[in-house]
């Protein structure tokens, strides 16, 4: 038996036969042509074909993953329109009389190396994306079929790496699980993995060789490893966890319809994160309270034009109407950071994270994109219980701004005789250092917070999620982190406004109870993590949230704070 360790994208045990992925090494000759106006066509050709596959893709992800997660395949088609990219290969074949084939290899290898080189984590990780469509359309000029090739029965992959494009393909029925020698738990494949459910492991010291090829392999998700080959007394012990882990899965079917409440009755608001309306459906089926966050700049993400304020309203309204009077928070177009908006058009920033981003760019921009945001989710307003949540808000003074210009559009709405909800909340999603230093401030001017967890702990740690050297410091376990967000909970208790989390930490088991002692009243998770968080709710009294918050109050590094909750933790 061999145990090969990498780290857990999605969790879960897998337990099959293992089939190694080897890619096509795809060999591009230099071939000097006679002509390069014939060849340029073929290449048009072979791209339009290339394009035409993406879509079906595309169409393949909408069905499986939603929108958000689908809308990757759009950006690989925006890649094969790019007017550079398409110049560069039309002018190696033109200027050097070279075949295709070396034309589109050159261009892909230095499009991604530049992408790699670039500062910015969001674009190096399109280096593996510029690749990805170059090996597309190298297979289409050389009538290669793309994908994995279908087993007949299910199987673990390993791989050195999966495009996202390999990733959708998979068909669910046949495949277990996936092991990855390289890939980051931030790229596009790893979030089609947890959408897709599937137990998954990157960064794995895995062997590629034809002799693990067809042996049994288990991938257990929750330590992060892989037994090839297991001995007898490893398989029984995982086929038996595995069993557990199903029985829990079908358990937690019995909470639906139950109240998220305490041991000792104390009743806390759970509601689902969606990024677009076909996301409604797991949310009803996962029995949440409400949208806790929907984040509306996918819309705009899964479109080459900025969507009008008709059609915005059109979306808002459904998921109001969908919910039925269940509260629906809609934040705010957060684009920036590492949600580029290609159209928008806007220069190269040395760090897009701490720039021209989210309520920074839409006050400047009221005019063309903010207003007929803001008009449409009034609109909607009048169609079920609607609230604006405003991203990366750093001042009370773009608060105050937002509020104005919604107040400015109502006069304008009663003017046309417009319903909506004239007491519409407006709250703030509190991601920032500056905004937990004045949570107090804040609290004054909201109707309501939602802690984004994700960005709250990046920047107040200052560390980069997606850099591998600086991702010990990214934890929301660590003392700075959970100082912080007591302090934004604590400001709005003492408010009397809603305290809410977004984050992936709202759904922690582990820092559930502790998020419940510094007095949280509403978890916002993803629509799948709905039934396991009310269970973790169930298992505690409030009295004994508290206790634990101040014994991890006491302690001084993430490693002491993590162990502690491991210690206690209930299920």
């Amino acid at each position: 038996m061999e145990v090969y360790q990498g780290k857990s994208v999605f969790g879960g045990i897998a337990i099959g036969r293992i089939s190694v992925h080897k890619k096509d090494e795809q060999q591009v000759k230099r071939v000097r042509i006679e002509d390069p106006e014939q060849e340029i066509l073929r290449y048009r050709q072979a791209k339009q074909t290339a394009m035409e596959q993406l879509q079906g893709l595309y169409q393949k992800a909408l069905k499986e993953v939603g929108e958000a997660n689908a809308a990757i395949f759009e950006i690989h088609q925006m890649m094969l329109e790019d007017d550079d990219y398409n110049e560069s290969v039309e002018n190696i074949i033109r200027m050097q009389q070279v075949n295709a084939e070396y034309a589109v290899a050159v261009t892909g290898d230095n499009f991604a190396e530049m992408f790699a080189s670039m500062d910015d984590d969001y674009m190096q990780a399109r280096s593996a994306d510029v690749k990805d469509v170059s090996e597309r359309v190298l297979s289409v000029l050389g009538g290669r079929a793309t994908g994995i090739a279908a087993s007949g029965e299910p199987v673990i992959i390993v791989a050195d790496d999966l495009a996202p494009s390999e990733t959708v393909q998979l068909n669910k029925d046949l495949v277990l699980s996936f092991v990855t020698v390289h890939g980051s738990v931030n790229s596009h494949t790893a979030i089609l993995a947890r959408t897709m459910s599937i137990p998954a492991l990157i960064g794995t010291a895995i062997p590629l060789t034809d002799d693990i090829d067809g042996k049994v392999g288990i991938v257990d998700g929750k330590n992060g490893c892989i037994y090839v080959d297991p001995d007898e007394d490893t398989l029984g012990r995982m086929q038996q966890l595995k069993l557990e882990e199903q029985e829990k899965k079908e358990l937690l079917q019995t909470l639906k319809g139950r109240e998220n409440i305490t041991i000792d009755g104390k009743k806390i608001m759970l509601y689902a994160n969606i990024g677009n309306s076909k996301d409604l459906a797991a949310v009803l089926q996962n029995d949440a309270g409400g949208i806790g966050l929907f984040r509306s700049e996918f819309i705009y993400l899964e479109r080459d034009t900025f969507p009008t304020e008709e059609e915005q309203f059109q979306i808002y309204r459904t998921v109001a109407e969908t919910m039925a009077g269940k509260p629906v928070i809609i934040r705010t177009l957060d684009i920036g950071g590492d949600k580029a908006l290609p159209y928008l058009g806007l220069p190269t920033e040395e760090n897009p994270f701490l720039g021209f981003r989210a309520v920074r760019f839409c006050l400047q921009r009221k005019e063309d994109i903010y207003k007929p945001q803001l008009r449409a989710l009034l609109r909607a307003s009048a169609f079920g219980k609607v609230r604006i949540m405003v991203p990366l808000v750093t001042c009370v003074d773009e608060l105050r701004a937002v509020k104005a210009i919604i107040e400015e559009l109502k006069q304008e709405l009663d003017a046309e005789g417009i319903a909506y909800d004239k007491d519409i909340q407006v709250g703030v999603m509190m991601e920032t250092a500056a905004a937990s230093l004045i949570a107090d401030i804040l609290a004054k001017e909201a109707d309501f917070f939602s802690i984004g967890t994700n960005d709250l702990t990046g920047y107040t740690m200052a560390a980069d999620r997606g850099n591998p050297d600086v991702a010990y410091l990214y934890s929301a376990y660590n003392p700075a982190v959970l100082r912080s967000i007591r302090n934004i909970i604590s400001a709005a208790n003492k408010e009397d406004i809603m305290a809410g989390m977004c984050g992936e930490a709202a759904s922690d088991p582990l820092l559930v109870p502790v998020l419940l002692g510094f007095g949280l009243n509403e978890f916002s998770v993803s629509a799948t993590a709905i039934l396991a968080t009310r269970k973790v709710m169930s298992l505690w009294t409030m009295d004994e949230c508290k206790a634990l918050v101040d014994e991890v109050m006491q302690l001084e590094t993430e490693a002491e704070v993590k162990a502690l909750l491991e210690e206690r933790a209930r299920s």
